[in-house]
């Protein structure tokens, strides 16, 4: 009697990124994962629309992870916020958080989120972007500096932590994917990783 072939192991899962916040996402789906820190030039190139520069610069963080892990599903994912097509990261500090909400506030920012799955071995590489619509209150200088105190959102692009304190600084939040403007949209990331051969749930 042949011996039996044993199942594949599954590959592992890598999180191409350093984020806190992606990785707190992540782990709601309960899968092991690593995370490796890519090596990418997160500049905008001249010219550059905000969502293709969210695009390009999730799948640079995959790819260069998934070269050191061709075994790997690497996930990599960027945000970028889009004020009248005007790109806006993070601010890095408070004078330039500042200075963001203050040209946010009473406005429609954009928030593209884009997730890319990539795993060298197989040869798979793909992306999504899930933009989400977000409207600031006509915020108060006044409101802006105990918001910023309090919460300190220096490494979010866009100055606010919708998650936290942040959501009081919004009128409202038009999206398909409630974690896309946290940093990863899970619901594109179950996607991408079923498409991959894992099985979710």
């Amino acid at each position: 009697m042949p011996t039996p072939i044993p199942p594949p192991l599954p590959r592992p899962l890598v999180l191409g990124s350093t984020s806190r916040y992606r990785r707190e996402l992540l782990e709601r789906l309960g899968l092991p994962f690593e995370t490796a820190a890519p090596e990418v030039d997160e500049a905008p190139r001249p010219g550059e629309a905000p969502r293709e520069l969210a695009r390009r610069l999730a799948l640079a963080k995959a790819r260069d992870v998934a070269q050191r892990r061709p075994e790997a599903l690497v996930i990599g994912s960027d945000q970028v916020a889009d004020l009248g097509g005007e790109p806006l990261g993070k601010p890095g500090d408070h004078v330039r958080a500042t200075a963001q909400l203050k040209r946010m506030r009473g406005q429609v920012v954009l928030f593209h989120t884009a997730v890319a799955v990539v795993c060298a071995g197989i040869g798979f590489e793909q992306v999504e972007l899930a933009p989400v619509r977000v409207r600031f209150r006509d915020l108060s200088d006044a409101e802006i500096e105990r918001y910023l105190r309090a919460e300190q959102p220096y490494d979010c692009a866009g100055s606010a932590k919708s998650e936290g304190l942040g959501i009081s600084l919004l009128e409202s939040i038009d999206s398909d994917d409630p974690t896309a403007l946290i940093g990863l949209p899970l619901i594109g990331t179950c996607r991408l990783l079923r498409a991959a051969g894992l099985t979710l749930p």
